[in-house]
């Protein structure tokens, strides 16, 4: 009984890190997109995740959010640089989201300051 009951603690064991690693290092897909940021924040209770948002249209209709792994510790001081700038973000998408690592499936690997398209001709 004990054997059987050992098997089925590993066999689950082994399901949740085959997925988390799946999940974890597979992308789903990876892309762009520019807006102004308007929120970045570390938020949580007993995870403390870093999660932004930026605006992609002038009424603020398309929201964008995205979160930020901790580890990667210049992208969060570019990104509290450019609170309330036009940005241009570089993400990966993971095929489901991860409590511990951030609020969203969008994950920023690289940012840049843009010039904003409603000021280019000024």
């Amino acid at each position: 009984m004990k054997k059987v009951l050992l098997i089925i603690i590993i066999a689950i064991l082994a399901l949740f890190a085959g997925w988390y690693a799946f999940v974890y290092y597979a992308s789903y897909s990876e892309g762009t997109r520019s807006g102004e940021l308007i929120k970045f924040s570390n938020k949580g209770v007993v995870f403390k995740t870093w999660e932004g948002e930026i605006s992609q249209g002038i009424s603020g209709a398309q929201i964008f959010s995205f979160s930020v792994e901790d580890k990667d510790k210049t992208i969060i001081k570019k990104l509290e640089k450019f609170q309330g700038r036009y940005v241009k973000l570089k993400y990966k998408e993971r095929f489901g989201q991860i409590s511990w690592l951030g609020d969203t499936k969008y994950f920023v690997i690289d940012v840049v300051e843009e010039i904003s398209p409603h000021f280019r001709n000024k």
